[in-house]
């Protein structure tokens, strides 16, 4: 067996279950689970439509770079979301699908690491824990950069010693944040390039929440908005990912893309044709006209909008919580420890929500998760109001 699978944590939902076990909440409480990010909006009719009607797609095999109808929509949508130039982005070169954006962000470590030379994986704490794992099994040494209140819930990139950024060879962001929702603007992302320009090492910018966000004037920017600014037209050691699970309600389609470099990209198709995880003929067909349309996109906003109004009206008398920028996370600390107060919550309202320290790891500064929970505001509105209202009960119970 590889031994670096010795490394890995247990993933948080299974230490999630393993917290909850035995614990009877009331029978007369349905269970509502704010704990895993899995969208519940009913999923655009429109794009259901095409894939049923081009299930014969089923009958061949996928290539590992996707259809040219598929790219083009997601150069497009790139281009409109982030106000790149005209043609800027190449569907040719500049595009590959991924089978969502777990998988690509995965699969893009293994591709690009050299493990000969003590690479180092930089990557926010707390963070999607896809990145742990994925540094551990390329051969390289996860280093976490806190994510803090003070600094506005975005890695500290000046506190990194110059000896960490010599070894780094991949620097993982994510953006808007997951679980803390904060937002790198034009001026950070420019300087997050200047850094991999510097140390010759390369961006992964994680933007699957990129269409969920608060302010309708104001859209989370991209790192390939930030190089568009930059004048950095070929997208050096820069590559985002884009996912329709969250900006479509299609968690279960697992269809997204990455976009940036081409010499990159190049060379992470010639790891996907062995690799084997070509998106299905018929997935891909349905994403193309997901990603050529904007207007279910707004009203599956709207939705997320309604939810954190209601929930903050709910939770922010008794909690410390703050309105997020974006994604559809809150992120307040809670008034006991954090795994004991998802297990009171769970024992006394059966409502699941997921402890910080679940998605962090110590530091010499501290745990930046521990004493914090994400919501996961997913649910149904009626559903959300109903659970912040029992969260609210419970943390007044305390």
């Amino acid at each position: 067996m590889n031994p670096d699978l010795n490394k890995l944590s247990p993933y948080p939902f299974e230490r999630l279950a393993q917290l909850k076990h035995g614990i009877m909440p009331p029978a007369h409480l349905k269970h509502i689970a704010l704990s895993i990010g899995e969208p519940k909006h009913t999923p655009p009719k429109f794009v259901l439509e095409a894939l049923r009607d081009n299930l014969q797609g089923f009958g061949v095999y996928p290539m590992a770079k996707g259809l040219p109808e598929l790219r083009a929509a997601s150069a497009r949508w790139l281009t409109r979301r982030f106000n790149l130039g005209p043609e800027r982005v190449d569907p040719e070169c500049h595009v590959l699908p991924v089978s969502g954006t777990r998988e690509g962000l995965f699969a893009f470590a293994q591709a690009i690491i050299d493990r000969h030379d003590k690479p180092l994986v930089l990557m926010p704490n707390p963070f999607y824990q896809i990145y742990e794992g994925a540094a551990f099994l390329a051969g390289a040494e996860p280093y976490f950069m806190n994510t803090l209140e003070e600094h506005g819930y975005l890695p500290d990139l000046e506190a990194v010693p110059e000896s960490i950024w010599k070894r780094c060879q991949l620097l993982y962001i994510c953006t808007p944040g997951n679980p803390t929702g904060a937002v790198m603007d034009t001026a950070y992302l420019k300087r997050v390039v200047e850094l991999a320009d510097r140390h010759d090492f390369i961006v992964a910018s994680d933007e699957c929440y990129a269409e969920i966000y608060l302010d309708e004037a104001q859209p989370p920017a991209g790192l390939l908005q930030a190089c568009e600014e930059m004048g950095r037209h070929d997208f050096k050691r820069c590559v985002a990912f884009h996912s329709l699970s969250k900006r479509s309600s299609l968690p279960g389609l697992r269809s997204g893309f990455v976009a940036g470099d081409a010499g990159i990209l190049a060379k992470f198709l010639l790891y996907r044709t062995y690799h084997g995880c070509a998106v299905p003929v018929p997935v891909q067909v349905a994403s193309t006209v997901a990603w050529n349309d904007d207007k279910h996109v707004v009203e599956n906003r709207r939705l997320y909008q309604e939810k954190f109004t209601t929930a903050m009206e709910i939770l922010g008398p008794v909690m410390n919580v703050h309105y997020p920028p974006a994604a559809f996370y809150l992120w307040p600390r809670t008034p006991i420890d954090d795994e004991q107060f998802a297990r009171e919550l769970f024992a006394r309202q059966n409502v699941s929500v997921l402890p910080g320290s679940y998605l962090s790891r110590r530091s010499p500064q501290g745990d930046p998760g521990k004493d914090r929970v994400r919501i996961s505001l997913v649910a149904p509105i009626q559903e959300c109001a109903e659970a912040t209202r029992r969260i609210r009960a419970c943390v007044e119970s305390l």
